[in-house]
Order: C-alpha cells, then structure tokens, then sequence
C-alpha cells in the first residue's frame, strides 16, 4: 500500500473548498451583546442632504411569524444557514432625520413607554447625537403600528414635539380611525388599534394627511407603499441627483426581504400587496441606484439594492469616518 503524503499547498486547496455548514454547530462563531454600550447614531450625506440614523432601540419576537406563506422548515433553514436564530427574531428601529434646506424632517417617533421595554430610546439617542427634539421641523410617520407612532405622546399625552408639523398617509389614517374599528379585530390586536387611535389623536397634533407624492419639505417626499398596512406611506429624499428611501415596514428583514422577496410576514395587513410593493421598489432601487433604510434592519440598516439571478441582495452602505 503506498501511503499518500499531501503536500502543504493540497491542504491548503482542500480547507479552501471545506462548506462553512460542515462546521458542528458549537464551532460557529456566535457574537455577544457588548459590555459597554455602542453608538445609537450614525450620520452621513447624500448631495446638500445631512442625514442620521437613530436608534429607538431594538425588540426580539418568535420567527413563527416570519414568511407565513413558505413552509416553516425552510424558513427555520434560511435563518440557520445565514447565523440567525430559528426561533427568536431580532429588529432594530432605524430612524432617519433629514436636515435639508430649512427643514429638518424625523421619519417615524417610535415607541415611548408604551410598548416593549427595549424599545423607547429614541428622544435620549437623538440628545446623544446633538439633535435637539425641538429643533424637528417636520415629523412623518409612515405607519400607525407601535414601534413607529406611540411614542407620539409625552407623559402628559400631548404631542412629543409639540411645534413640528405632523404627516401621516391619508388612507392610513382613514382606516385606523373609521368608526368601530376596535371591535371588527381579532381581540389580540385590539390594543393595537387602541393604540394608533390615541395617538393620531394626541394633543397638539394637527395631521397633514399625504397622498402618493406628497411634498413634505422640498426635496422629500412621502410615496404609497401598502400592503404591511392599507396606507402604509414610504419617505424618498433627493438631493445632488441622488436618492435615499426610507422603507419603514415595505421591507423587515435585511436578508429575507431580498432572497425570498415573495414571503410575507404575520404582521402584514395583505400580504399579497406586501409582496407586490416589495417587488416594486427592489426593481426601482436596483435599476435606478436609489439607496434605501431600512426600519428593521440591522443598525445603521442602510445599502444598496442588487439584483441576482435568483433574487435581490442587500449591500450595507460604507461606514465611513470624517475627513
């Protein structure tokens, strides 16, 4: 029997094509909550835009509501493969504020008190990131669902920045206040609707209901995005010929949003128009460059769109420092 010696460079070209999967899974690499805390804020520009990202914290959820429509085996599989957890989801709350002209334009106010105990930072973090809350021009809330718009009211339930100016897509607002809505749901989400009612009602906020290419502020825009809700309305900031969209809940999840671009998720009001507007905007941002946030997306959750064979594929932005 002649014993075969591999040379180095043999063993070198075999761990090469050795697949990550084959590793047990106690030897993949698994990363821990810090011991200190990290930055809540991220700042870039876009043209004569000064854009930032702040956080209102973060919220974990069973996975049995994520992609309802596939076969959860799967489903449990895609997150395995890309070091997800297959039970419990992980959401970050990404919010943008605009400075551009005269305006400075926060999209969505997050939580407050109101929700989940992780969730509520975001008048904190914005302090952290030197913006005072008052300064805020313009506030844009692109759905009524919790993390986006129950931090609305302070602790007296008036309005959180009583001297901005308040939007919200016309017909989000007509089907959370239409008459007896509470009692049409399922009564596990009839906090919810409690919820957006109260705090479209806060005092102090007179809402400027938009419709598709509603004007903000020159230079952002709100746009029609339904399906995750009936009126669900995405943000679109352009300056020095570019362009940045704020997806809010169009998009969830940094990866399962652009492979499996048709699973939709529990909390989607129609999931067929969700897919439908998903399918939309990925087409536009990939052909048009357009670069997108995402409200879930891990931190700071903004990239590029690009389009594969099979699929979409999302590419985090650079991190870049100054100068």
């Amino acid at each position: 029997m002649t014993l075969l010696r591999p040379k180095r460079r043999d063993i070198l070209r075999l761990a090469a094509m050795a697949p990550a999967f084959a590793l047990p899974a106690a030897a993949r690499a698994t990363l821990g909550a810090p011991a200190k805390a990290n930055p809540s804020h991220y700042r870039f520009t876009m043209g004569e835009a000064e854009l930032t990202v702040v956080s209102d914290g973060y919220f974990s959820l069973p996975t049995d509501g994520t992609g309802v429509n596939a076969d959860p085996e799967e489903v449990q599989a895609f997150l395995r493969r890309h070091y997800l957890s297959a039970e419990m989801g992980y959401s970050h709350t990404n919010h943008l504020v605009i400075d551009l002209g005269e305006a400075r334009v926060l999209v969505d106010v997050g939580s407050g008190n109101r929700f989940l105990p992780t969730t509520g930072r975001l008048m904190d973090n914005l302090g952290a990131a030197g913006i005072d809350p008052g300064s805020i021009t313009h506030v844009v809330i692109t759905h009524a669902h919790p993390d986006h718009i129950w931090g609305v009211r302070d602790g007296f339930d008036e309005a959180i920045i009583p001297g901005a100016r308040y939007f919200i897509g016309e017909a989000e607002h007509r089907y959370w206040t239409q008459d007896d809505l509470v009692n049409q749901v399922p009564a596990e989400d009839q906090q919810f609707v409690l919820g957006a009612v109260n705090s479209i009602n806060v005092d102090g906020a007179d809402w400027v209901l938009a419709r598709d290419g509603h004007e903000v502020a020159p230079g952002i825009r709100m746009v029609d995005t339904p399906g995750h809700t009936p009126g669900h309305m995405s943000v679109v900031v352009e300056s020095g010929g570019k362009q940045l969209m704020a997806l809010g809940d169009a998009m969830t999840h940094s990866l399962l949003s652009f492979a499996r671009p048709k699973w939709y998720n529990g909390f989607d009001s129609d999931g067929e128009m969700a897919v439908t507007t998903r399918m939309r905007l990925l087409d536009m941002a990939a052909a048009d460059g357009i670069a997108v946030l995402g409200y879930h997306f891990a931190f700071p959750g903004v990239g590029h769109v690009l389009r594969e064979a099979d699929g979409y594929r999302f590419l985090p932005a650079l991190w870049r420092f100054r100068g």
